[in-house]
């Protein structure tokens, strides 16, 4: 199976996305998007962005063996919610490196393992 599997389904985020809106999530090895992504010119670049977003979040999953991944996201979530409030979700070190280098198409060919932690 190629990583990562890319699959289009509005009804899937909505469920996912109980507190928000969501136009993309990683769940390891998939990427699931909004199907306004999937062959429509108008959203193309938007969905190449948010591909590359959530790609970024592969990787980080993988390096830290998925679960991992999960259980630091979670924590360090809960910490940054006390620290940043309703901007918790932005502030999270793997957000921060996949929004900071999501236009970037280049970066994962150049990425450092663990280069979330700069982020910390």
């Amino acid at each position: 199976m190629k990583i990562p599997k890319i699959i289009y389904s509005d009804k899937l985020l909505k469920r996912l996305g109980i507190f928000m809106s969501i136009s993309g999530i990683t769940l390891w090895p998939y990427i699931i998007l909004q199907e306004k992504y999937r062959d429509n010119s108008y959203y193309f670049e938007k969905g190449k962005v948010t591909i590359n977003h959530e790609t970024i979040h592969i990787k980080q999953q993988q390096e830290m063996l998925v679960l991992p991944f999960y259980i630091w996201y979670g924590l360090e979530y809960i910490i940054k919610l006390f620290i940043h409030g309703k901007d918790a979700y932005r502030n999270l070190s793997f957000e921060r490196e996949a929004y900071g280098n999501e236009n970037d198409f280049e970066y994962l060919k150049n990425r450092k393992p663990y280069s979330w932690i700069k982020y910390l």
